[in-house]
């Protein structure tokens, strides 16, 4: 598409902008890629499925030595600021069969929809509707049953993780999770927030050296969610906003949460945090940071050392 500066409405380079037409030109992000009946480099299949006529899922299987072996469910949430990026994306597809070749889990992917066609919570109610088809699977009545999930998933060991606005979502969806019943009453043992989108105006304020990459956390929180009361002290984007739920509600068992040294996003992630564990949450929380490194970098960069060390944190964490 051919710029034209007079017919943008919204430009928040270098992510998205929107013209007065109503096109939308996602500006960062990586190509789709089919998937595959075997990755070359980790052997884990993978297979597209549609949830319902919002929602569409990428699964992943690891390659299976023991036809009788249960192995544990992730289902995954993809970052991108609620409005860019994809389950099908050549990133996020390298990313998630690296974790599942050696986390040895079965993974849901979630294509969630996007802003600004679909602005927020548009996106929290696709990720949970994609956890509740997750646990239907319990159900041995179920017509239509996954036969990934059915032959190989554990549903003692369901996890939820994401990366960026993902765990954002997942926050969201695990907060709601401890107030809301998934299907078979089958509980989360545990959730990974990697890199997570909290933001406030506390935050804000406190600058981080960047002007233009602080303007653009909020930027792209009002663009993705312009009806959000309190705009960035949201709860749902800032959880120590005052009036925001109690994190001792959280319905899950176990945290991670992993942060970069580098990363405008990491105070937020740590005071997250801190504020679970003064919380009276009853569950086991661990914080991981990565020194010297930005946002995303190990979705960016898979070989990087350090990318790989928390790789293999996630992966430990998967196979508690």
């Amino acid at each position: 598409m051919v710029s034209n500066s007079s017919n943008i409405v919204t430009d928040l380079f270098p992510v998205i902008r929107v013209y007065k037409d109503g096109k939308v030109e996602r500006l960062f992000g990586s190509q789709y890629v089919p998937p595959s009946p075997e990755d070359p480099i980790t052997g884990v299949s993978s297979k597209d499925i549609t949830i319902s006529p919002e929602v569409s899922a990428r699964l992943y299987l690891p390659k299976i030595t023991d036809p009788n072996q249960r192995l544990p469910i992730l289902v995954y949430i993809h970052g991108g600021g609620f409005c860019i990026e994809s389950a099908f994306s050549f990133d996020h597809q390298r990313h998630i069969n690296l974790l599942v070749s050696q986390a040895k889990v079965v993974a849901v992917s979630v294509e969630y929809r996007l802003a600004p066609e679909h602005p927020l919570p548009a996106a929290y109610e696709d990720c949970w509707a994609a956890l509740q088809w997750v646990a239907s699977h319990i159900d041995n009545s179920s017509m239509e049953r996954e036969p990934w999930l059915v032959s190989h998933g554990n549903f003692n060991k369901l996890y939820v993780g994401g990366d960026s606005a993902g765990a954002n979502i997942v926050h969201n969806v695990v907060l709601r999770a401890g107030a809301e019943s998934l299907y078979g009453d089958v509980k989360i043992l545990g959730a990974f927030l990697t890199q997570p989108y909290f933001w406030s105006s506390n935050l804000a304020s406190k600058g981080c050296g960047n002007p233009r990459v602080e303007t653009l956390a909020t930027e792209i929180w009002m663009f993705a969610y312009p009806s959000a009361e309190r705009g960035i002290d949201n709860p749902m984007i800032n959880p120590l906003a005052d009036g925001a739920p109690s994190l001792a509600r959280l319905g899950c068992s176990r945290l991670l949460v992993n942060v970069a040294e580098k990363d405008i996003l990491r105070n937020g992630g740590i005071l997250y945090v801190d504020a679970v564990k003064e919380s009276g949450w009853k569950g086991e929380i661990e914080l991981f940071e990565v020194e010297g490194k930005d946002h995303s970098f190990h979705i960016f960069n898979p070989e990087d050392k350090e990318a790989k060390i928390q790789m293999q944190v996630l992966a430990s964490f998967l196979m508690y």
